[in-house]
């Protein structure tokens, strides 16, 4: 699960990350968010099938957990997207009146629906994904005075937590068109944790999303594949462009120089090459390897 300190695009992260397959079934309880971000208009331009989706505004926390756990049990749901932990209010605090004290209830909410939904979470292979907020702490002198609502049972019950901050604005002019955001694994049962990785976020017409170009263009750096030399970026000595927004609108507008640089990136980084990025001759390659892969599985 993740959170975020005063950055109001998580959403997106779960909606960006979680784009993976168009076969995929989706469920977006959007407890904490009754506005435009869990409604289709805003997430088809990000990629998510609307078709598979299922959108719900439970009225109270053990509403939502209750279904929650329904469909996990059921396997016929492959995530789940619970917006925001924060906003899983319980039914004693809805019933009851403004000021009333109700110590540990939301706490005790998420304990008792985490000890079911992890095991049947495992064996229906449904991933729960939950988004949360920071609050802070009273008196604390020393260390962090941040921590997160829900009380320390999600904490303790994820396989994977994210820290998900905005460090930052990107600009068109003087119009706000995006976010540069970190993202630092701050636990992670199924690899390596406290690494960290920064991104784009964009909102503006058909970019919405993550920005892939942007993302290419650190990798490249990275990788030593594209030099950076003051303010201006270049590629096999051609110049990209000058400031970072320009060099990622050159490769936003040039694809066959962009599918370049991602096969180099790809092979730096030991991942699977498309032929398509590899150019002429890469299918060539591709059925000679098939071949010698055939002769030796004959012999």
């Amino acid at each position: 699960y993740f959170w975020a300190a005063f950055f109001m695009f998580w959403p997106i992260v779960a909606i960006v990350i979680f784009t993976i397959s168009p076969a995929m079934n989706w469920w977006f309880p959007g407890a904490g968010d009754p506005d435009s971000l869990t409604k289709g208009q805003s997430m088809t331009p990000l990629g998510v099938d609307i078709d598979n989706l299922l959108v719900a505004q439970p009225d109270s926390g053990e509403e939502a957990l209750e279904i929650v756990d329904t469909l996990v049990r059921s396997g016929a749901i492959d995530l789940i997207v619970v917006d925001s932990v924060a906003a899983l209010v319980p039914r004693a605090e809805l019933e009851g009146d403004m000021g009333d004290s109700h110590m540990g209830l939301q706490a005790r909410l998420m304990s008792q629906a985490l000890r079911k939904l992890t095991g049947s979470a495992q064996k229906s292979g449904t991933t729960v994904l939950f988004i949360n907020q920071l609050r802070m702490k009273i008196g604390v002198m020393f260390g962090s005075p941040e921590t997160t609502t829900g009380g320390r049972a999600l904490c303790f019950y994820a396989s994977m937590r994210l820290d998900i901050r905005g460090i930052g604005t990107i600009k068109d002019g003087d119009v706000v068109i995006g976010r540069r955001t970190r993202v630092k694994v701050v636990k992670n049962k199924v690899a390596p944790p406290f690494r960290e990785a920064e991104f784009d976020i964009l909102f503006k017409g058909d970019e919405a999303g993550i920005s892939r170009e942007g993302d290419l263009l650190d990798l490249g750096v990275n990788s030593d594949i594209i030099n950076k030399s003051g303010t201006w970026f270049s590629y096999n000595g051609e110049r990209l462009g000058q400031g970072r927004e320009n060099a990622r609108l050159f490769l936003r507008d040039n694809l066959q120089v962009a599918g370049e640089i991602e096969a180099q990136v790809r092979q730096a980084l030991n991942m699977r090459v498309d032929s398509a990025l590899l150019g002429e001759g890469a299918d060539t390659e591709n059925a000679e390897s098939k071949e010698k892969e055939a002769e030796l599985a004959e012999a």
